[in-house]
């Protein structure tokens, strides 16, 4: 065993001696040590349940005879991050995530790890370390939000609670009204309601094989989730007695099942982010054009919040993601043949899996788009590429041309969406938002749902360099590569020009001439970075484009 290396021979008597200063026996030292990856903290709704979740790991783990060893990672609460300085410090998280348990799990040699994430970067961080340090590992995640519930009995979601704040600035909602979302919206633990980022990488961790059934969709308050712990935490026992590693399943054929059903659910744009890093990690590249490709060929099955009314806990009354998957089998769209986390390939796995509500998981001959959930722009404004949520977009929105809004922050457009100078047709322009710009790209929940809750989501487009919630619906374009601090064509856009978005046949133009754009480049000078000291001015050195994932070199 691996563990071998610090628990056995003559040699390792002092590493002992302090294996038994942490009150572990000798029987215990003789089993293989699985470390237990808790996220638990008191800061994230998604993760203050963790706890109870990695006792219920633990007891699985020693049920198989194996000896569990717990340490931590850490986690950010995008929502209570947004909209400030905070925001900054998400994404970068990831990396210091898939760091440090690297760094945790080497240095002890562990012979197995079981993986307990939630929120939006801790999952794809801990996907990143698995492929990094590549020993048996398994996930279990602690599961979605309930939805909230309104005092006139309408049902609600963090998005919601967000658009609520730009209909009181446009006049639309009293106070009342405001405190009505704040205290019913987000009504339990757990990763937020909807089809948000962190739900979107949980459902995506079953979609690659990395999680048992049910781990994106089973509630966080339901019992159910800690069964599925204590299952996790045996299985990891089999794992390791196969010796069946992370790359072993996370294969190329694996991801590319992950972007089909990334497609069919709908997913958040960051899973465009994630997926490239986590791939990065395991030596492949996954190519943004390849995902148009799977879009091209992967039906629409769900619309759930912010592109619909329904939430996780009804995807999971409805066969959960192993239900998608098993309509994407109807028309052969997924590589059934590849090895999960069971021990089984993903054919097996679907075995008797039925579609328990074709309402919400549409059957795939009746599909709310023919095309997949996201889709990938390009044109001179993004040669690179850049992501929208199409099927969380209005269908007037879906081609738009209008004049640019020209912001050098997040700020100065929330605030001119606030004061009213944002008017139907506009599109809205941030810049200096991206990985290196940012720098951490933040998020553009608030300026999204300002303009949702003003009542223009039909009529405004917005595109940046920076990223956006999972919570965000409407013509809502991140991610655009090159970034305005490494020289993109966004940085060379000035108030007025005419942007044209053609999201069916994915394109984005900037409406002015070659040699306009030639001379304004030739004038422009890259701002002074806006941070300069710390983590951040080091993740802006060493961060690479949106369209590689923003992995670190």
């Amino acid at each position: 065993m691996r563990s071998d290396n610090v628990t056995k021979g003559v040699e390792r008597a002092p590493n002992r001696s302090l294996f038994y200063a942490l009150g572990y026996t000798k029987e215990e030292l003789e089993r293989p040590l699985i470390g237990v990856v808790c996220s638990y903290n008191e800061i994230v709704p998604g993760h203050m349940n963790l706890d109870k979740i990695a006792e219920a790991v633990k007891a699985g783990v020693r049920a198989a005879g194996g000896t569990p060893v717990e340490f931590p990672a850490i986690a950010v609460c995008d929502g209570i991050a947004m909209g400030h300085i905070g925001m900054k410090y998400s994404l970068v998280t990831r990396d210091l995530i898939a760091d440090s348990t690297e760094a945790m799990a080497l240095a002890h040699q562990f012979d197995g790890l079981v993986m307990i994430p939630n929120c939006d970067k801790n999952v794809p961080g801990l996907l990143m370390a698995a492929a990094r340090v590549n020993i048996p590992t398994i996930f279990c995640s602690g599961g979605p939000m309930l939805a909230g519930r309104l005092n006139d009995g309408r049902r609600s979601c963090l998005s919601h609670m967000f658009e609520a704040v730009g209909a009181y600035k446009a006049g639309k909602l009293d106070e009342a009204g405001v405190e009505d979302y704040e205290n019913n919206a987000c009504p339990t633990c757990g990763s937020c309601s909807g089809m948000y980022t962190a739900n979107s990488m949980n459902c995506l961790t079953e979609a690659i094989g990395m999680g048992l059934r049910g781990n994106g969709t089973i509630p966080a308050v339901w019992s159910a989730r800690l069964r599925l712990a204590k299952h996790a935490g045996m299985q990891i026992m089999e794992l390791v007695k196969n010796n069946i590693r992370p790359r072993d399943i996370m294969t190329e054929a694996a991801f590319h099942n992950a972007e089909t059903v990334d497609m069919a659910l709908g997913c958040s744009t960051n899973t465009m982010l994630h997926l490239p890093a986590i791939a990065h990690e395991c030596g492949i590249e996954l190519d943004l054009d390849m995902s148009n490709e799977i879009s091209a060929k992967t039906p629409n099955l769900c619309h759930l919040a912010p592109a619909g009314d329904t939430y996780m806990e009804d995807l999971e009354g409805a066969g959960g993601v192993y239900a998608v998957m098993k309509e994407l089998t109807k028309k052969g769209l997924l590589d059934t043949s590849v090895l999960t986390c069971t021990g089984k390939t993903l054919e097996e796995n679907l075995e008797g899996v039925v579609n328990r509500n074709p309402e919400l998981i549409r059957p795939i001959e009746n599909p709310y788009s023919a095309d997949g959930g996201i889709a990938v722009l390009k044109g001179n404004l993004a040669p690179e590429g850049c992501v929208v949520k199409r099927s969380a977009v209005a269908p007037e929105m879906m081609t738009h041309t209008g004049p640019a809004r020209v912001f050098d922050c997040e700020d100065d457009a929330i605030a001119a969406i606030y004061e009213g100078k944002i008017v139907s047709g506009d599109v809205v322009v941030i810049r200096y938002e991206g990985p290196k710009g940012g720098p951490g790209m933040r998020e553009m929940l608030n300026p999204t749902s300002a303009i949702c809750g003003m009542g223009l989501g039909e009529s405004v487009a917005l595109i940046t360099d920076g990223r956006f919630s999972g919570a965000t619906r409407g013509a809502s374009i991140g991610h655009v590569c090159p970034e305005a601090a490494q020289g993109g064509p966004i940085a060379f856009v000035e108030e007025g020009d005419i942007i044209s978005i053609d999201i069916p046949n994915c394109s984005i133009t900037l409406n002015v001439d070659e040699s306009t754009l030639a001379a304004r480049k030739a004038k422009w000078v890259c701002p002074q970075p806006k941070v300069q000291t710390g983590y951040l001015a080091r993740y802006a050195k060493l961060v690479t484009s949106a369209a590689r994932g923003a992995v670190l070199e």
